[in-house]
């Protein structure tokens, strides 16, 4: 069921639902990677303080709190530049940690077997929660076992992921 047209920038989590996300990963994967980390995932939500902008990224040998305060330095003022939001956001970067996001199709892809938390935009049978295994994923849709019975969910759909450690 592997599709790999689903590679494609453009299908990162949360990009069909959110705009802005879509704008962020454009404006600052080429910053992570020449700085030598991977862009892992970005939300842009409401919360309690207000609208949060944040970013996870990851490299080999591991973030630190430098790393995460250089990206967030230089990507303030590009985001400023680039990011035409209206609405004012706190921008926060950090590690993924141990439940960590899901951004990208290729991360779906290179954890199939593994435990997943999905939260998507649109309700299915009354839900937009499933915690399962992830079974499979193609451009269009990821496969989850949830109990017995399998799941398909719309990537597009998709507002956040997570493995379950």
């Amino acid at each position: 069921m592997s599709d790999h047209a689903g590679k494609d920038i453009a299908q990162v989590v949360g990009a069909a639902v959110n705009p802005i996300v879509a704008k962020v990963w454009q404006l600052a994967e080429p910053l992570c990677s020449g700085e030598g980390m991977q862009l892992v995932h970005v939300e842009f939500q409401r919360e309690r303080g207000g609208r949060i902008l944040r970013l996870y990224l990851d490299k080999p040998e591991g973030v630190t709190l430098d790393d995460c305060a250089a990206i967030s330095r230089q990507l303030g003022d590009i985001l400023d530049v680039g990011l035409d939001s209206q609405a004012p956001y706190r921008l926060e970067v950090s590690s993924p940690g141990a439940n960590r996001p899901l951004g990208r199709w290729r991360d779906f892809e290179q954890n199939k077997g593994k435990r997943i938390t999905i939260r998507s935009a649109v309700p299915l049978e009354g839900r937009t929660n499933y915690t399962g295994v992830l079974n499979d994923i193609n451009s269009l849709t990821v496969q989850l076992t949830v109990g017995r019975k399998t799941v398909d969910i719309q990537f597009a759909d998709i507002v956040k992921a997570n493995l379950v450690e």
